[in-house]
């Protein structure tokens, strides 16, 4: 089996504009298909797979390590638009060669290491009525965790009270609700400076979380490291981290944390299975990030599946929402109450709908700096 072409589509997708996908076609009739997780630069995602093709047609499908590679040292520059397209390239060769095989691609990583995936529900709304209503609902759908994050409207003016209470207020809302049974995630969205950071977390640490997420931004490692040091319970970090060695170097500050890495951006399947491997090592738990719909989700469950060090893997309700976009994406995983067990299909079993001309044009959602300024002008964050 040779790889004959590599096709780079845009599906259409409510919260980002389009998802860039690939399909990768083979001589034997056999097509994979993988997304990519770079959503904030889709189009650039795309050009890169363009760029990186002609080192793939013409090779064997089954060698994923030796074209990973090839397709990393390819030229020396590195970063998050390379590994997401590399990712997308990478879970596509998995589906071929579960597909070539006939078997799901987690027989392919080891085997099940577990019979079904615990789910933590994205929720979260800055209205209190309505986030106890969401809570609610997650927990008769059968979810044993739920995330959200806590930080108000207009975070960056507020004093430190009024930050802190704000927050607070929320929180306490989803814990009364949701009672001792459920987890709750804390999720800052790198929002906070290393000093806000420690002290918001901490209030939060009050409730109990399953772990606070991303308090500062993740320019420096090493401050990550001094501010997860000061919180007072677990952390999690990692979302937008690339490769293997970048994450080694995060748990070699000896971080309390869990890591976060993104099917659809870190280097897909391949890599994460090893950055999985390497927080097994230091006893880091392992929690995807995953909020790109069923394109993402279908190779975060197959790798959730094999790895023992999973704590949740993320969930957007969004999934099951035939119409939307997620509809265009059919998928064998299928979600009962708050987990999701072993899907049957070969490959990753996912199949995009219809003709998939369709989806080669797709628009992004234009750049704003709408919630990124303070009241001074002065810049607030990046997300």
């Amino acid at each position: 089996m040779r790889i004959e072409s590599v096709e780079v589509l845009e599906v259409p997708f409510e919260m980002t504009g389009f998802h860039t996908f690939v399909q990768i076609h083979t001589d034997s009739g056999i097509s994979g298909l993988g997304q990519s997780g770079g959503w904030g630069f889709q189009r650039a995602v795309g050009e890169m797979i363009r760029e990186l093709s002609p080192l793939l047609v013409g090779e064997d499908p089954y060698r994923i390590e030796h074209l990973w590679h090839l397709l990393y040292r390819a030229r020396p520059f590195r970063g998050n638009m390379l590994s997401s397209a590399i990712a997308a390239i990478d879970n596509a060769l998995w589906d071929i060669k579960g597909k070539g095989l006939e078997v799901p691609v987690f027989e392919l990583l080891g085997g099940r290491y577990r019979d079904k995936v615990r789910l933590h529900a994205l929720i979260g709304d800055k209205n209190p009525e309505v986030l106890a209503q969401q809570v609610k609902w997650a927990i008769a759908e059968g979810f044993t965790a739920v995330k959200f994050d806590p930080l108000s409207e207009g975070y960056a003016d507020r004093s430190m009270s009024n930050l802190i209470d704000s927050a607070c207020e929320l929180a306490d809302i989803a814990r009364q609700v949701g009672g001792k049974d459920l987890d709750i995630i804390f999720e800052l969205h790198r929002k906070l400076d290393p000093a806000r950071g420690v002290e918001v977390a901490n209030a939060l640490a009050a409730f109990k979380p399953l772990f606070i997420e991303d308090p500062i931004q993740i320019d420096s490692i090493a401050s990550q490291s001094l501010v997860a040091k000061r919180i007072n319970c677990p952390v999690a970090t990692g979302e937008r981290l690339n490769n293997l060695w970048e994450y080694k170097e995060l748990l070699s500050y000896g971080i309390p944390i869990h890591v976060r890495p993104d099917l659809g951006m870190s280097g897909g399947l391949s890599m994460c299975k090893k950055i999985a491997a390497v927080a097994e090592s230091h006893h880091a738990g392992v929690v995807p990030h995953n909020f790109l719909g069923p394109g993402i989700t279908a190779p975060t469950l197959h790798l959730c599946l094999t790895i023992p060090n999973l704590l949740t893997m993320e969930y957007l309700p969004l999934d099951e929402d035939r119409t939307s976009s997620s509809g265009l994406i059919r998928s064998s995983a299928v979600r009962s109450g708050g987990f999701m067990s072993a899907p049957e299909a070969i490959g990753l079993g996912i199949e995009l709908e219809g003709n998939v001309r369709d989806y080669k044009k797709g628009t992004q959602k234009p750049i704003s700096k709408e919630g990124q300024l303070r009241n001074d002008g002065s810049v607030a964050r990046s997300i």
